[in-house]
């Protein structure tokens, strides 16, 4: 079965680590990378990485991208409109509250839509 996968993106790597560990909890089976940080492990954001991570996310049935702040949002939305793929949705909700809901609902076998759905509606 393939599922929709989770894009985790921080200026910091901890945070992303620690995000998917606290996911990988309760869900085993769906593609979640992460994009922390900088080359050089920095605090930061790079467009190339986030690009790598929605690529390694998409098993084809679409991606949902979370990002902490600032410039992590403008390198997820460059590295959305670099791919094209239109079931590639950046998110809008908590990086951490939001991604583990989708995590969820993408492990109930649900479309990359009916998440963005339910992510509009738990979080406005």
């Amino acid at each position: 079965m393939s599922y929709v996968g989770i894009v985790l993106i921080s200026h910091s790597p901890k945070i992303v680590e620690g995000t998917k560990d606290l996911i990988r909890q309760v869900i085993k089976e769906v593609p979640i990378e992460i994009a922390g940080g900088t080359d050089d492990g920095a605090i930061g954001t790079n467009v190339e990485m986030v690009q790598q991570a929605i690529e390694r996310a998409n098993d084809g049935e679409g991606v949902s991208v979370f990002y902490d702040i600032g410039s992590a949002k403008m390198n997820a939305e460059m590295a959305i409109e670099m791919i094209g793929e239109e079931d590639v949705k950046l998110m809008g909700a908590p990086l951490v509250e939001g991604s583990y809901v989708a995590a969820v609902e993408s492990g109930m076998g649900k479309d990359v839509q009916r998440i963005t759905a339910a992510l509009a509606n738990e979080f406005g």
